[in-house]
């Protein structure tokens, strides 16, 4: 009875190491997919290159009414936003955003950046960034 009871032990131990093992083998895909995108201590030069640009172009657009640098805008979505919402704005993790600008406006659009909505956090993006994502989406009806 005594080495029964042994293997019963063991092999419960054993569910439950494989169990907790998978928990947390999920848990780290689901971070690791919404993670990030501020790679700012690996890109510095690519980044000064986009606040360069970002500039250059702000400066070129004041006569176009404001136009939305859609390069730079669709850059810094790709950089930060597409782990979650896909490359092509289909979703995943994260919505749909193919026809966000149909839903919301280029303001409701830049709040939700900022301070995040339902799993997503806030500030995931921030200030001249935000804004040319935020512009960039709403055009997306």
């Amino acid at each position: 009875m005594g080495i029964i009871y042994f293997e019963h032990n063991n092999v419960r131990g054993i569910f439950m190491k494989k169990t907790l093992m998978a928990v947390l083998f999920a848990l780290m895909l689901v971070l690791a997919a919404c993670g990030g995108g501020n790679d700012a201590g690996n890109n510095d030069a690519a980044n000064n290159d986009a606040a360069n640009n970002t500039e250059e172009n702000a400066a070129n657009n004041e006569n176009d009414g404001g136009t939305v640098d859609s390069a730079a805008a669709e850059d810094a979505y790709k950089s930060s936003c597409a782990s979650c919402h896909g490359q092509d704005l289909e979703g995943g993790a994260g919505p749909d955003l193919t026809d966000v600008g149909s839903k919301l406006s280029a303001d409701d659009i830049e709040t939700v950046i900022a301070e995040g909505q339902g799993s997503m956090p806030g500030g995931l993006l921030s200030g001249d960034d935000a804004t040319a994502v935020a512009e960039w989406l709403a055009d997306h009806k």
